[in-house]
């Protein structure tokens, strides 16, 4: 029998899309996402790359989920991501059914939970996983950025 990963070994994942990210000189957010102990999907914020507002790493994820699931609903899944999902993203993720959320870093500004965003009421969620290094990678963008305009 195969040994169970743990939410660290998931977490390492998102954050090696995060990175992927940074090297983009999009916002370091990774995602993936989980089912039976295997990644089935990944994504990275194409915001900048896409023109595209809604591209976060949650929803690339969430698509390329579907679409190896073969259809909408994430049950069973596990999202770990290196950033507390924004509004946007934990309403995609309520209509996903998804039914856990794992994060890194918290948002307070503009996560879902201090924004009282309702998840879907089989959604477990629970944040702090690897969140020194999550935000690390972020102050390191910004810093980056700064420095660079």
């Amino acid at each position: 029998m195969i040994e169970p990963f743990d939410d660290t070994y998931f977490m390492k994942k998102a954050l090696q899309e995060a990175e992927v990210a940074f090297e983009k000189g999009e916002i370091p957010v990774g995602a993936v996402i989980v089912v039976d102990n295997k990644v089935i999907a990944r994504g990275h914020n194409l915001t900048e790359m896409l023109c595209d507002v809604t591209a976060h790493a949650e929803m690339q994820a969430i698509t390329a989920a579907a679409n190896f699931l073969g259809g909408k609903y994430l049950k069973n899944c596990t999202l770990y991501v290196t950033l507390e999902p924004c509004q946007m993203c934990a309403g995609a993720l309520y209509w996903s059914q998804i039914s856990r959320i794992v994060y890194g870093a918290r948002d307070a500004e503009r996560g879902c939970i201090n924004l009282n965003t309702k998840l879907h009421p089989k959604t477990a969620i629970e944040g702090g996983v690897l969140a020194d290094e999550a935000a690390s990678l972020m102050k390191r963008f910004f810093i980056l950025k700064r420095n660079l305009n």
